[in-house]
């Protein structure tokens, strides 16, 4: 049996199936971006896909510190999209 990759999430730190969870993602050029894949290049920050800590990240601008760079409003809103959606 394979072994499922799991990752931390950065404002629960549960370890969690990758599936279950959002990859945030900057590349080189400084643009932030949701990562669906999981594949895209670049630094990394996973969230957990539950809107109450899409919104505690928001608010505590968690992945800002933890990606260097101020994270676009539309980052969060994209990610609590995809939730409703689900």
């Amino acid at each position: 049996m394979r072994k499922m990759p799991e990752r931390t999430c950065v404002i629960t730190k549960e370890k969690t199936l990758k599936k279950d969870l959002f990859r945030v993602v900057r590349n080189k050029e400084g643009e932030v971006s949701v990562d669906i894949t999981g594949k895209a290049n670049g630094r990394g920050a996973y969230l957990k896909k539950d809107k109450e800590v899409i919104n505690k990240a928001r608010q505590t601008k968690v992945l800002d510190r933890i990606l260097e760079v101020e994270i676009p409003e539309s980052i969060y809103d994209e990610m609590l999209k995809i939730i409703e959606e689900r």
